[in-house]
C-alpha cells in the first residue's frame, strides 16, 4: 500500500500542472452549466450572474492574450504612435477646435432643454480650474494633457452613470447591492449587543459595518482581486492620462481602500518618487473616501449610487488638480518600462485574512468615534461660545455653521447649487473641512430625512431641507477625506512609510488637501452639469421643489412633461383637484409654463 501511495503521489507530482488544468476545466463546466440552466429558467432574474460571467471571460482572454502577445501588441501600436507624433502639429489644433466646437453645441442643445442652472456648474468648474492655475507651484510648467483628460474621464464617466438610462440603472443597482450587502453586518451586532441595538444607532449600527466592511475587503486583497482591479483602472487612467505608474495606481486604489492603506500598494517605490508624484499620491488620498467608511455614509440615508459615483469620478480629477497645483519638473525614476508589481496581503489562507480585517478595523472604529465625540463636543462649545458673543451684539443665532456657511457660500453656489440651499451646503462644507466628513454627513442626513418626511420647507424663517439637485451636488462636495485632522493622519502615515520624503511630506501635505478639496468641488461641478432630477424623482416632488424655487428653469422639458401630465389627469378624472401629491404652488407653477386658460387654472 505505501509502495501503490508514493507511486501515486510521484504521479501526481509530476503531471500536476495537467491535473489542476483539469479540475480548473471541471469547476468552470459546471459553473457554465449553473449560468445556462438559471437563464434558461429565468433569464431576467439571471441577468446579474450572466453580465458577471460575460465580463469575467472578457478579462481572463484579455490578461491572457496581453501576457502571451504583450510584445506584438506593443509594436503594433508603436506604428501608430509614430505617426501621431509625426502629425501631433496639427492634430492638436484639430482636436482642440473639434472639443471647443463640442463643448459649445453640448451647453447650447443641452441648456435649452435642461434650463440654465447647469451653466452655473460649468462656470464653477472653469473657475475652480483657473484658481488652481494661478496659485500653481509652478503655472508655467503645467503639462494641459494630465488636467483635460481627467476632466474628460470625470464628464464621460458622469455622462454614462448620471445621463444614459442604462448606466443609471447600474450604478443604482450597484448601490441597492450594496446596501443589502451591509445589512448582513447587523446579524453580528444583533448577537453582540442584543435585540435593542438600534437604540444606540451610530455605535451599535454604523460603527459594526466599518468592521465588516474591512473584514471583506481584507479578503479580497488575500484573493487578489483588489490588486487586480486597481492595477485595471490604473493602467487605464496611466494610458489617458498619462501619468506615471505610482500615481495612477495610487489614485485607483484611493477608490477602494483609505488614504494611508493606497501608499501601501507602492510602497517599495515611494522612496524614489519626484515631488510632483508625491503631491499627486497625497491628493488623490484627500479627494476620495474609503471603502470601509462608505457603508457608514450609506447607513445614513445618503445616496448609494451618487456616493459610488462620486468615488470613482474624483479619482481621475485628484491627478488633474494634483498636475495643475503641482507640475512636474523632475524625470520620474518609476516608468512604466521599470515594471510595478504590488504589494501583496500577508495573511496565509481565507480565514487568517478575515481575522486579520477584523482587528484591523478596531483602530479605525476607535478613531472614529472618539473623533466624533470630540469634535461634537468641542463644535457645542464653539457655538456656545460664539452664540454668547453674538449675544453681546444683539445677534444670538450666531454659531460655527453661519460662519462657515457665509465663508463657503460662493463655491457651494459656483458648484451648482440652488441660491437658496447655498447658505446650507456652505455650512456642511465647513464641518467637512475643519471637522471631518462624519460631522458633515450626519447633519446632512438630518436634511434628507427632512425631505423624505415632506412638511414645509421653511420653519421660524429657517430652511429645513434642500431640492435634490442640491442635495446631489452637495454629496459630490463631501466626498472627501480633504479636512484638516486627515492632515495630520496623512503626514504621520506617509512619514512612517517613506521616512526618506518626511521634508517633502510635511512641505506639500497642506496643498494636498487644498488641491483635495478642488477635485470633490469639480466632481460636485460635474454632477450639477449632468444631473437631471427627473431620472429618480417622481413629478408631484420635482414640481414641488421646482416651485419652491425662485430660479426654477421655466424651459426644462422634464417640468413641462410633468405638468402636461398633472392637466391630463384632471381631463382624464373629471375632477378639479386629483388625488395625489400635487401642492398648490405646483399647480400655479404650472399654469404660468403651460400659459393654461384663467378658467381651467
Amino acid at each position: 500500500l505505501e509502495k501503490k501511495y508514493d507511486k501515486a503521489c510521484d504521479f501526481c507530482k509530476k503531471h500536476k500542472t495537467r491535473i489542476r488544468y483539469v479540475i480548473y476545466g471541471i469547476l468552470i463546466t459546471a459553473y457554465l452549466a449553473v449560468v445556462i440552466a438559471a437563464c434558461i429558467l429565468n433569464f431576467q432574474r439571471a441577468l446579474p450572474l450572466f453580465i458577471i460571467t460575460v465580463l469575467a471571460i472578457f478579462f481572463i482572454c484579455w490578461d491572457f492574450l496581453i501576457a502571451k502577445y504583450e510584445d506584438r501588441i506593443a509594436a503594433f501600436f508603436s506604428c501608430v504612435e509614430r505617426y501621431l507624433k509625426k502629425q501631433w502639429f496639427w492634430l492638436k489644433w484639430v482636436l482642440c477646435a473639434a472639443l471647443i466646437i463640442t463643448i459649445i453645441c453640448w451647453l447650447v442643445f443641452d441648456t435649452a432643454k435642461q434650463g440654465s442652472r447647469q451653466l452655473i456648474s460649468f462656470g464653477g468648474l472653469v473657475f475652480y480650474v483657473l484658481l488652481m492655475f494661478i496659485f500653481s507651484k509652478h503655472p508655467a510648467r503645467v503639462a494641459w494633457r494630465p488636467v483635460f483628460s481627467g476632466i474628460g474621464m470625470q464628464f464621460i464617466l458622469g455622462l454614462l452613470i448620471l445621463r444614459t438610462k442604462v448606466g443609471f440603472d447600474v450604478f443604482n443597482w450597484l448601490g441597492i447591492q450594496i446596501q443589502t450587502f451591509l445589512e448582513y453586518s447587523d446579524t453580528g451586532a444583533k448577537f453582540v449587543f442584543g435585540e435593542k441595538y438600534m437604540d444606540h444607532f451610530f455605535a451599535f449600527k454604523v460603527l459594526p459595518i466599518v468592521v465588516f466592511f474591512s473584514t471583506v475587503m481584507s479578503m479580497l486583497y488575500h484573493v487578489g482581486f483588489m490588486q487586480w482591479l486597481i492595477g485595471k483602472v490604473g493602467w487605464i487612467m496611466q494610458i489617458v492620462m498619462g501619468t506615471t505608474p505610482v500615481e495612477s495606481l495610487v489614485a485607483a486604489g484611493n477608490i477602494f481602500v483609505g488614504q494611508t492603506e493606497s501608499p501601501l500598494l507602492v510602497r517599495p517605490y515611494l522612496p524614489y518618487i519626484t515631488k510632483s508624484e508625491l503631491h499627486a499620491v497625497m491628493t488623490a488620498g484627500f479627494s476620495t473616501i474609503a471603502g470601509s467608511v462608505l457603508g457608514a455614509y450609506i447607513s445614513f440615508g445618503v445616496s448609494a449610487s451618487h456616493l459610488l459615483t462620486a468615488s470613482v469620478m474624483s479619482a481621475p480629477a485628484s491627478l488633474a488638480t494634483s498636475k495643475l497645483f503641482w507640475p512636474e519638473t523632475e524625470k520620474p525614476t518609476v516608468t512604466l518600462g521599470s515594471g510595478l508589481p504590488m504589494a501583496k496581503g500577508e495573511s496565509k489562507n481565507l480565514l487568517e485574512a478575515a481575522s486579520q480585517g477584523a482587528s484591523t478595523s478596531i483602530l479605525l472604529v476607535a478613531n472614529i468615534a472618539v473623533n466624533l465625540i470630540s469634535f461634537l463636543a468641542l463644535l457645542a462649545f464653539l457655538d456656545s461660545a460664539l452664540s454668547w458673543v453674538g449675544n453681546l451684539f444683539d445677534y444670538p443665532q450666531l454659531n460655527f455653521e453661519n460662519i462657515c456657511a457665509y465663508a463657503f457660500m460662493p463655491l457651494s453656489f459656483m458648484m451648482g447649487v440652488d441660491w437658496e440651499d447655498s447658505f446650507i451646503v456652505g455650512g456642511l462644507l465647513g464641518y467637512k473641512t475643519f471637522f471631518n466628513e462624519f460631522v458633515a454627513y450626519e447633519r446632512f442626513s438630518k436634511l434628507i430625512h427632512n425631505r423624505e418626511k415632506g412638511g414645509s420647507m421653511y420653519m421660524n424663517g429657517v430652511k429645513q431641507y434642500m431640492t435634490v439637485r442640491s442635495e446631489v451636488i452637495a454629496t459630490y462636495a463631501l466626498c472627501g477625506f480633504a479636512n484638516f485632522g486627515s492632515l495630520g493622519l496623512v503626514i504621520g502615515g506617509l512619514t512612517s512609510i517613506a521616512p526618506s520624503k518626511k521634508k517633502d511630506i510635511a512641505g506639500g501635505a497642506f496643498r494636498a488637501m487644498i488641491a483635495g478639496t478642488v477635485a470633490c468641488f469639480m466632481t460636485a461641478c460635474v454632477a450639477g452639469m449632468l444631473t437631471v432630477p427627473g431620472l429618480e424623482v417622481p413629478c408631484h416632488i420635482l414640481l414641488g421643489n421646482a416651485m419652491n424655487s425662485t430660479d426654477f428653469p421655466a424651459n426644462s422639458t422634464k417640468l413641462v412633461e410633468c405638468c402636461q401630465q398633472l392637466f391630463t389627469s384632471v381631463n382624464d378624472s373629471q375632477n378639479i383637484f386629483p388625488g395625489g401629491n400635487y401642492s398648490l404652488s405646483s399647480w400655479k407653477g404650472c399654469c404660468q409654463i403651460l400659459n393654461q386658460p384663467a378658467f381651467h387654472c
